[in-house]
């Protein structure tokens, strides 16, 4: 369970209704800048509750997100009323995230980091050819896809699902490896890793077949190779109603029909 917080810090999306609400709470219970805060409350959809985890990771406040958006799974329900009591008696859910490191075939490099997936796509109507190693031996010599992406527990129901990739418990402590519309080999359907893994791609014919890294919402195009690791340092903290958390959501989700 939480502790009583006393400074709040609000975000919200650019939705006017996301903006009114915030000006509502904000009249009833006060607010200090992110910096300052103690929890932030965030107003809008997943895509918000992303970008604030990225935000204030040097911060590592709390954050407890309100609906906004369409789907809502790392949110919880909006309501102005009682907000106080709601997040006291909240219950926590620590994540960490991935982080992505590469190189162009330019030879410039880059490195971001990810809360639910970092994926691996073709830019062109060429597929990709893309080779896997997994802790520096080789799995997959050649896989010929749209693309593949690594997701973790809390990303598990996202874009990973929509590729058919499992679902992973919070507490599982391992990682998906789902191919997206794979060719060849067409029967693999994907691994599941340790968390402690750092898996390599390598793209072949990286200049005929350009491939563009992504982590979360930050794009790297024309990557010539990408190595993935879970980052122990990088982790944060979200905050759900009782009987609402994620770790039962992502639970429940593997029960919907």
């Amino acid at each position: 369970m939480s502790a009583a917080f006393s400074k709040i810090a609000f975000e919200a999306s650019p939705r006017p209704e996301a903006q009114e609400a915030r000006r509502r709470l904000v009249e009833r219970y006060g607010a200090v800048p992110a910096e300052e805060a103690e929890v932030i409350v965030a107003l809008g959809g997943d895509g918000l509750m992303l970008d604030t985890l990225h935000a204030n990771l040097g911060l590592r406040t709390p954050i407890f997100g309100m609906n906004f958006g369409a789907v809502g799974f790392l949110m919880n329900d909006f309501r102005e009323d009682g907000l106080m009591e709601r997040l006291a008696g909240a219950e926590r859910a620590v994540i960490h995230m991935l982080r992505m490191r590469g190189e162009t075939t330019g030879g410039d490099t880059f490195e971001a980091l990810a809360v639910n997936e970092v994926s691996l796509f073709r830019e062109t109507r060429q597929t990709a050819k893309i080779r896997i190693l997994v802790d520096g031996r080789e799995r997959l010599p050649e896989l010929v896809a749209d693309g593949v992406l690594i997701a973790t527990p809390a990303g598990s129901t996202a874009y990973n699902l929509s590729a058919h990739g499992p679902i992973i418990p919070l507490d599982s402590n391992v990682l998906a490896l789902t191919p997206i519309s794979a060719f060849r080999p067409r029967r693999w359907r994907g691994a599941l890793l340790p968390h402690t893994a750092t898996v390599r791609f390598e793209i072949s014919e990286a200049e005929r077949r350009p491939v563009s890294a992504v982590a979360d919402n930050r794009e790297f195009r024309d990557a010539a190779w990408v190595e993935v690791r879970e980052d122990k340092d990088a982790e944060m903290t979200m905050l759900f109603d009782p009987g609402r958390t994620l770790s039962e959501r992502v639970l429940a989700e593997q029960f919907t029909t």
